[in-house]
């Protein structure tokens, strides 16, 4: 939390309409966000003005009695102090750059003291460095570290620079980032006067980061907030900050912390709801940009920041390390207790856009830095964190569409089979669409009421009213009738807040009514009674608290995009279930067939000359399809396939289970994406006796759409297989099959325990672009992939980077993970990619060894990584079963053998019944240490 505000009196009202309904959404945002904007810049002018008049600065006043538009001058000068504020901690020094000169244009006033630049320039009285190189300041050494960072296309992904000062010797995280006029340099001083170390260093911290993201992984699927609760306490584990929470930003904007771990005499903020406002716009872009925000000391005196007198406008420090809070946020945070603060953006990559979804923040009740590679792994962690929550958020929906679909399609069958009131009199009924306090039908003058509504002389009033005001509505969504526009709200009571409608006639209507928020709201934290005295005085999480209730009092939870459609999907249905249907379909022209027998003739031929294998199976598996390309493979023509059985007669053997079941799902609907056959090869041309295929299993359907076989449309890979194979088994000198000119040897590449390239095969070269002089001493994951091969997005770099240290630091195999990047010239490749450790005589990890796997246009490695997925989780089902078996028969002969060892027996069966109960205790250790992955390795 930080600068508060206004909790929103901007209306979530919503009027839907066939032709304006995603402009209108759009305004709304629009006028949301200008509406905060504004209440943001009065907050932040009425706490300077506070501040300068020595007047008490009422805190819940201001949020709630903001007003809705300021001057644009006041805009702009709070969106300068937030950018522009010309201020940085102290913890570090900042030096601003013009970009290949080097030449300072603006800097810190403890330049001076932190880079010891009194002593580099001697008796000279140095009082300015504007116009100066400031590479002279650093070693030699430093200063070409710096140039080379400055050249590189993408500056962030070389943080740190480690540099040291020329005259000092002192080691500093030099963290560059790009401005509008050049380059800002911050500064942060570093332990280790070792490069070496400092790498080191760094690499452990990601190593950590590895573990926590594993942890992270292995939590059970289905529960946000279980997985937020790791997440905490790893963050916890890594900086050792006294609070570790993670705040939820709601559709609506307003905040929650969902997840806290805290020192036990630390007041609790779980559960705690703060208004939309509480943190500003401007804040959430900033955490957009720079997704990592430390505070070392709140109450540090900031330094100021000198720049050339040339420059319009001062330093923007959007992305600085160093840049200073302002006032209003360090009083809060004194307010708090907490002295120190470290805030991570959790930012959702969705398909078509980027959301801030929320923050993890830290707070401490003593000052605390955070060195840059530790901070850096966390964002690493965030980034993980964040792919993670996609998933959950995503399976979330996929589990709360499908309960609305099943309800829609029983309510649907109510009204084929009963009257319209059926959907209020039955269960499930239009309540269980949607999650509302209460429902109603309004059809032929006549109300069905279900829990919380208003009575039935105020839902026929509202009928009224909309068919009154918005007759050319289709619906209405709002969390504040009041607001909406509705006369009588206030008659309604705190029972009614929020309401969806659908219209089905022009006369009828279906109501979904929710309650105010602040009655579903609850918070354990100490001292937030409403007789508190002092909480309106002063910025802190209990007058968020009270504030953020006195907002919602009269809202209920805003509707959600995806209840919206649900409702308006029921509201195309029962409009449907009221018109007749016309004529008993259309009969197809002889035309058409005659269009449809060509384009199917037309389909056959294509099939036939395809240069992808293609065949197919009917519904016993026999073969009704064989194409040219798969009988040039395997040797076996089509008039010899056909009628045969594929699994028994032309898969090997080893692999029938696998095809048998996969036919069997096919022909139950559920098709399987890049599945590996391996096929006999009769052709007595060929070397190798066997056909690698990879390929799509596709229902095949009749003119009725009955499944009736299954057709496979592959890719052959047999090259690429035998020679993946004899690589994997290599044995120890492999350079000189790595380095081989033979195009059919994979891409591959490696790297040491600090994952700088090592290794950098004659296919990678052909495969990305880049030589191998470019490429060796890399760091991997950044410099090579990333700024020599741009990637799609942060999500894929942060992927590969688990996959890279899960290798480097836990000794962890990865198979067929799928890889895209741009090469040199721009294309986009598309790869498959298995890293393993490499290992030294001594058994200790020394790195990662890695290969690429090309696919064609038609295969999507996103497709191949679930189908993976599919597979290890059906192995550890098998897996847990199969214990459980051993263990049961087990636990019934340990309970044998201790019945008879209180039976009177001989020393000799004695000494049997000790070697039996040995083996026992051995076979229950096997049991209880054994995991899919180490069996599948052998």
């Amino acid at each position: 939390m930080g600068l508060g505000r206004k909790g929103g009196t901007t209306d979530n009202t919503t009027f839907s309409s066939s032709a304006a309904s995603n402009m209108n959404n759009f305004n709304i945002r629009k006028n949301k966000s200008t509406a905060q904007y504004n209440a943001d810049a009065k907050l932040l002018a009425d706490f300077e003005q506070s501040a300068e008049s020595g007047k008490s600065f009422n805190y819940s006043k201001s949020i709630v009695n903001a007003p809705q538009l300021v001057p644009g001058e006041q805009i702009t000068a709070y969106l300068s102090k937030i950018q522009r504020g010309s201020l940085i901690q102290p913890f570090g020094c900042m030096l601003a750059i013009q970009g290949p000169t080097f030449k300072i244009i603006g800097y810190s006033e403890n330049c001076f003291d932190l880079l010891g630049l009194h002593t580099l320039f001697g008796a000279q009285q140095l009082k300015d460095l504007i116009g100066i190189d400031a590479r002279t300041f650093f070693t030699p050494s430093s200063g070409a570290s710096l140039t080379k960072a400055t050249s590189s296309r993408e500056i962030s992904l070389l943080n740190p620079v480690w540099v040291q000062s020329r005259s000092t010797q002192k080691a500093y995280y030099a963290i560059l980032h790009r401005i509008d006029v050049g380059i800002v340099i911050d500064l942060e001083p570093t332990r280790s006067t070792d490069p070496a170390l400092s790498l080191a260093g760094a690499v452990q911290s990601q190593k950590l980061a590895i573990r926590a993201i594993s942890r992270m992984q292995s939590v059970p699927g289905g529960d946000i907030g279980v997985l937020c609760d790791t997440v905490v306490e790893d963050v916890q584990k890594l900086t050792g900050y006294d609070r570790v929470m993670v705040y939820k930003f709601h559709d609506d904007d307003h905040g929650e912390v969902v997840s806290e771990i805290r020192r036990s005499d630390l007041e609790p903020y779980l559960g705690l709801h703060y208004p939309a406002t509480d943190i500003p716009q401007a804040a959430r872009f900033l955490f957009q940009q720079n997704r990592v925000r430390i505070i070392c000391d709140c109450n540090a005196p900031p330094v100021k920041v000198i720049q050339s007198e040339e420059m319009k406008q001062p330093l923007r420090l959007v992305n600085s390390t160093l840049r200073c809070p302002h006032n209003c946020h360090n009083q809060y945070m004194a307010n708090m207790g907490s002295i120190a603060s470290l805030v991570m953006a959790v930012i959702i990559n969705g398909s078509d856009s980027t959301k801030l979804w929320g923050l993890v923040v830290c707070h401490h009740t003593s000052p605390r830095y955070v060195p840059f590679p530790l901070r850096y792994a966390c964002e690493f962690l965030m980034q993980a964190f964040g792919i993670q929550l996609y998933m959950e958020l995503q399976l979330a929906s996929q589990l709360a569409e499908k309960k609305i679909l099943r309800t829609q399609t029983l309510l649907c069958d109510m009204l084929l089979r009963d009257a319209p009131h059926g959907i209020v009199t039955q269960s499930p009924s239009i309540i269980n669409l949607v999650k509302c306090d209460g429902a109603a039908l309004y059809y032929g003058g006549t109300c069905w009421l279900l829990g919380v509504t208003p009575t039935e002389s105020q839902v026929k009033d509202i009928a009224e009213w909309l068919i009154g005001n918005y007759g050319d509505s289709s619906g209405l969504s709002t969390d504040s009738l009041a607001n909406a526009g509705y006369p009588c709200a206030a008659l309604l009571g705190d029972a009614v807040c929020g309401m969806a409608t659908a219209r089905i006639t022009s006369k009828d209507f279906l109501f979904w009514f929710r309650s105010h928020t602040a009655k579903k709201i609850k918070w354990g934290g100490a001292k937030h009674h409403p007789e508190d005295k002092d909480d309106g005085e002063k910025m802190h999480p209990r007058t968020s608290f009270k504030a953020f209730l006195e907002v919602v009092k009269s809202r209920s939870l805003p509707w959600e995009v995806s209840e919206i459609n649900a409702i308006h999907s029921l509201q195309l249905i029962m409009r449907d279930s009221f018109k007749n249907l016309e004529g008993n379909g259309l009969c197809m022209e002889i035309k058409e067939i005659d269009e449809l027998s060509s384009a199917a003739c037309q389909m056959v031929r294509l099939i036939e000359t395809a240069t992808a294998p293609i065949f197919g199976v009917n519904s016993d598996g026999n073969i009704n399809g064989w194409n040219g390309k798969i009988a040039e493979l395997t040797g076996f023509k089509a008039d010899v396939v056909m009628g045969k059985s594929l699994v028994n007669e032309i898969v090997i053997e080893e692999y029938r289970a696998i095809i048998e079941n996969i036919i069997c799902r096919a022909l139950q609907g559920e098709e399987d994406k890049n599945v590996e056959l391996k096929l006999r090869n009769v052709n007595p041309h060929k070397q190798i006796s066997v056909v690698y295929i990879v390929a799509n299993a596709c229902t095949s359907r009749d003119y009725t759409n009955n499944i009736v076989g299954v057709c496979f449309v592959g890719q052959d890979v047999t090259s690429e297989k035998v020679f993946t194979d004899k690589f994997i088994r290599l044995q120890g000198d492999y350079k000189a099959v790595i380095q081989s000119i033979n195009p059919l040897i994979p891409p591959i590449f490696a790297c040491d325990e600090n994952a700088s390239c090592s290794e950098w095969n004659t296919a990678m070269v052909k495969l990305t672009g880049w030589s191998k002089q470019e490429t060796i001493g890399k760091l991997i994951p950044g410099e090579i992939f990333g700024e020599f091969c741009r990637l799609q997005d942060p999500n894929t770099l942060t992927k590969f980077m688990i996959i890279l240290y899960k290798a480097i630091g836990g000794g962890e195999d990865t198979e067929r993970f799928p890889f895209a990047f741009f090469n040199r010239k721009g294309k986009n490749v598309q790869v498959v990619l298995t890293a393993n450790k490499r290992i030294d005589g001594g058994g200790n990890v020394i790195g990662c060894f890695c290969f690429l796997q090309t696919f064609g246009d038609n295969y999507s490695p996103l497709e191949i990584e679930r189908k993976e997925e599919r597979k290890y989780s059906s192995k550890l089902k098998e897996l847990a079963y199969i214990r459980q078996e051993i263990i049961n028969p087990l636990n019934g002969i340990r309970f044998t053998h201790k019945l008879l060892e209180n039976t009177p027996i001989s020393d000799y069966q004695k000494q049997f019944l000790d070697t039996s109960d040995a083996c026992e205790r051995q076979i229950m250790t096997v049991i209880e240490d054994m995991d899919s992955r180490s069996i599948e390795e052998g």
